[in-house]
């Protein structure tokens, strides 16, 4: 199981997951910031991105902030790692 730290900026033109150069996670939603549809869509985008079902992405904290903490399950920390330098 690995944890993903990253900030979520809902009401973007579409669905993207960034890294910074400093190592930042920023993860861009079409959806808004509304009834939970952005964290919705933050779970069928990290699903996508890492190669699992949704049920494997669960929000730990900040349900109702910009900054998430994510769970990634069946993933290890160097996988997230891995996956993230391809983007």
């Amino acid at each position: 199981m690995a944890i993903l730290h990253l900030k979520a900026k809902p009401g973007s033109r579409t669905n993207q997951l960034l890294v910074g150069s400093g190592g930042a996670v920023t993860a861009r939603l079409a959806a808004p910031a509304h009834d939970g549809q952005a964290n919705a869509a933050l779970q069928v985008l990290l699903a996508a991105t890492f190669g699992l079902t949704k049920r494997d992405v669960t929000l730990l904290a900040g349900h109702t902030t910009p900054f998430k903490k994510v769970e990634l399950a069946g993933l290890s920390d160097e996988d997230v790692v891995r996956v993230l330098a391809e983007l």
